[in-house]
């Protein structure tokens, strides 16, 4: 129950305004004090409380928070090392790697001790193989883990693919958190998309999926003929699609409806304030209004995007127009590295392209790393609550070493040029990284004490060696 105050020039809670000078302190894993350090040491000297104190250099923030990645895919590299033409170029060789033998479980801990290194304290995990499940709570991570679900159509659904993944939901660990991730509308049918939120809403975990990724998820406005069908034409995208009992968004299309996946998986009840989503960059106006109308954040991962040839995410209009937005790192198959912070820059480096000269662009940036976060998996709020530097909240603390004094610049120096700064890494109050080497916190059991994880299926039907890549996707002519 010992008190230890964390002192820094620069302290920014996010929930309340910056602060120069200022501390936090700690007791017990759990924030007890945060304001100017003069305050904050008056505080504990009124109560009685005595008290060790660390002096930061540089920032303080609360532990960042990666709101989309794979950790199991750490092994991965050489493929995000790359650049490619496309979505279908990238998959290609994502697909090759993927099918060589791997050990899920060791590259997912080595993805956790990378985000630990970069101040990233919790994170959602999206895991394909079961073995890559337990990355978070080995580490001691907060965030959620969830469980992938990808490559249904509706009769094996119905026939058996709903019993899979009640089965391997139930083996997904619930320390810190666990979730379903139904993987994309264009990997599921009709009849896996209604279901799964059903089934991660009536146990109260929480939904992520990948939406507006690929450019053939966008909203298509053309009307055009669509050959074989005796004169029938697409009829574009302010159609009534859902009257036409499609099985899924692909046959939606190649009948010739021009409907966003956004809209596709919000007539199907997917969105809501206990889902969110990854990418976001192929979305319209629209499409965004209804995110923000279903309480739906999105986490933007751009160096992804870049990497894999896509477009950059519409980042100012999330930002003009209100959006709840999250950073994700995406994984190292398609992004240069974990560090959280160097998505951030690449975020304002878009926005200021894409035309926004708000002056409130540090802040926001370094909110959608932390607090966004936390929003986007249901953290923010209760007894566990991430993100921000509070009372009551989990000491999760990040420093990052910046050589500005005032607010204002500091501020600046993290959000331009913030990527391999973080010298200091804080999870429950305790020290986990320390100069860029991990410190074991007090109690824990080695790694190689570990117990292995259960090998279980994935939940998917075989096909192809088990790619979890989309096949390509074909317009309609």
């Amino acid at each position: 129950m010992s008190v230890v105050v964390h002192a820094a020039r620069v302290v920014v809670p996010m929930t309340a305004p910056p602060i120069a000078d200022g501390a936090v302190a700690v007791r017990d894993g759990r924030i007890l004090h945060v304001g100017d350090r003069s305050w904050v040491v008056d505080q504990l000297a009124a109560a009685g409380l005595p008290f060790t104190e660390r002096r930061w250099p540089g920032a303080l923030l609360p532990g960042l928070v990666n709101a989309h990645t794979h950790l199991q895919y750490t092994g991965m590299a050489g493929v995000g090392r790359r650049q490619y033409d496309g979505f279908e170029d990238w998959a290609a060789a994502f697909n090759v790697e993927y099918a060589q033998p791997h050990d899920w479980r060791a590259e997912a801990a080595d993805g956790a001790r990378a985000s630990l290194v970069a101040g990233v304290t919790s994170i959602a995990d999206v895991v394909t193989d079961i073995e890559a499940a337990t990355a978070l709570e080995d580490l001691g991570l907060g965030g959620i883990a969830y469980w992938e679900v990808m490559d249904w159509e509706n009769a094996a659904w119905q026939e058996r693919g709903r019993d899979q993944v009640l089965d391997e939901l139930a083996r997904i660990p619930t320390s810190p958190g666990a979730g379903l991730s139904p993987h994309a509308p264009y990997s599921l049918d009709v009849a896996p998309l209604l279901e799964l939120p059903d089934i991660v809403r009536q146990r109260g975990l929480r939904l992520h999926l990948h939406l507006g990724e690929a450019a053939f998820e966008g909203e298509r406005t053309a009307i055009e003929p669509v050959p074989g069908l005796d004169g029938v034409v697409g009829v574009g995208h302010g159609a009534d699609w859902h009257l036409a009992n499609v099985p899924s968004f692909r046959a939606m299309r190649a009948l010739g409806f021009g409907a966003s996946a956004t809209s596709f998986v919000d007539r199907l009840g997917v969105l809501g304030p206990d889902c969110h989503v990854a990418h976001g960059v192929y979305t319209t106006a629209a499409d965004r209004a209804l995110l923000r109308a279903r309480g739906t954040a999105v986490a933007l991962c751009p160096r992804s995007n870049a990497v894999i040839g896509l477009d950059p995410p519409p980042v100012a209009d999330y930002l003009r127009e209100g959006s709840p937005i999250a950073i994700g790192t995406d994984s190292l198959s398609s992004s240069p590295s974990l560090d959280l912070m160097a998505d951030v820059t690449a975020l304002h480096r878009i926005a200021r392209a894409q035309g926004y000269r708000g002056h409130d662009l540090h802040e926001r940036l370094l909110a959608a790393a932390t607090l966004g976060g936390a929003h986007a998996m249901g953290l923010a709020v209760g007894p566990d609550r991430i993100g921000h530097l509070a009372v009551g909240a989990r000491a999760d603390l990040a420093v990052f070493d910046v050589d500005a004094r005032t607010v204002p610049d500091a501020l600046a120096e993290l959000v331009e040029d913030g990527a391999g700064r973080a010298v200091a890494t804080v999870v429950r109050g305790q020290v986990r990284v320390l100069d860029g080497a991990e410190v074991a916190p007090r109690g824990t059991v080695p790694a190689s004490a570990v117990r292995p994880a259960p090998t279980h299926g994935v939940t998917r039907p075989p096909h192809d060696g088990g790619d979890p890549s989309p096949a390509p996707m074909e317009e309609p002519a």
